[in-house]
């Protein structure tokens, strides 16, 4: 079989709710386009009854190929997973949850006839989303272009456009420790942005809480950055250059005045300061030290339990097991 003009690829946890609706109105929009098309839905780990309606899915409508994966890996995992299986000349990752209008990618295709090779959507406004939320994700964005030499649109999630050649090249990165909002701009080629609205959820609830935003966030700043290492230095110099400050001061102060009863009070606070500096400077170095320990290991970035409709990428590095099943 031919391979399609566009490959939607969707990580899916516990999607049921927005299945029906995510069918419709994304189907609605690709036959709008034109364009041969395949939706490669990825069932990451879900508890409810993803996995049966995708397979009912896909028994009506052959152009959602559906891979389960043998556990939940997360979206990162999920997405990569998605990508490798995918065929199309251009791939753009979207959410079930039709936060991103489908009817988005008639620009973003639009946009890639003129000749970019990635398209991204960037968010003007982030409806349904509560103030915090707003604010961590703007900080996030904003710090995230300070401490890293790689370029990473503001206010732009993993919804884009990508052609066949950047694929490829993301193909051809297997780190375990993902962060693909990075690795979408990292690999170059030419960008340009289409500024969208982004809608709320259409039903069933967010999977991301504040502590699992967090995670994200330090997973993009080490993936990308070496700051934190250098401010953990500088920040240990510093306070060594106060120390000998204080130590000068102290000195001084002995010949000029005689010895004064040490205060407790003062040897307790700076005992506490440089003993928190010195664990913040071990757990920045934990974290680079860590992920360094699970590249190591060489471990695969998913499994697939099954496919349908898909059969195994070509790429002979796609990390996904011995898992099988019928395609």
């Amino acid at each position: 079989m031919d391979s399609p003009t566009l490959s939607i690829v969707v990580p899916m946890h516990d999607e049921s709710a927005v299945i029906e609706a995510f069918h419709d109105r994304l189907t609605t929009v690709l036959d709008a386009t034109g364009l041969t098309f395949e939706v490669v839905c990825v069932n990451d780990g879900s508890r409810d009854d993803t996995l049966l309606r995708l397979e009912w899915l896909h028994a009506h409508d052959s152009r959602f190929k559906v891979i389960d994966l043998s556990r939940n890996f997360g979206k990162e995992a999920a997405l990569t997973a998605g990508i490798d299986h995918a065929s199309g000349e251009a791939v753009i990752p979207f959410d079930a949850d039709l936060q991103d209008p489908p009817e988005v990618i008639l620009e973003l295709v639009s946009r890639w006839r003129e000749g970019f090779d990635v398209v991204y959507a960037t968010r003007l406004e982030r409806e349904g989303e509560s103030y915090l939320k707003r604010w961590t994700a703007a900080a996030f964005y904003r710090v995230m272009q300070r401490l890293t030499p790689v370029p990473i649109p503001a206010d732009t999630g993993d919804f884009r456009l990508m052609s066949r050649p950047v694929v490829e090249a993301l193909r051809e990165m297997r780190e375990r420790h993902r962060f693909m909002k990075g690795l979408f701009s990292w690999v170059g080629f030419r960008q340009t942005s289409v500024p969208y609205r982004r809608d709320p959820r259409v039903a069933g609830t967010t999977k991301f809480n504040y502590w699992k935003l967090w995670n994200l966030a330090v997973e993009g700043i080490t993936s990308f950055s070496f700051i934190p290492l250098q401010l953990a230095s500088f920040l240990g110099f510093l306070v060594a250059v106060c120390a000998i400050g204080y130590g000068l001061f102290m000195l001084v102060r002995t010949l000029v005045s005689g010895n004064a009863v040490p205060g407790y009070p003062s040897l307790m606070v700076t005992v506490l300061f440089l003993g928190g500096v010195q664990l913040m400077t071990l757990g920045i170095i934990g974290e680079y030290v860590g992920r360094i320990y699970n590249e190591s290991k060489h471990r695969p970035i998913y499994l697939v339990r099954r496919r349908w409709g898909i059969g195994t990428p070509g790429n002979s590095s796609e990390a996904v097991g011995r898992a099988g099943g019928p395609a």
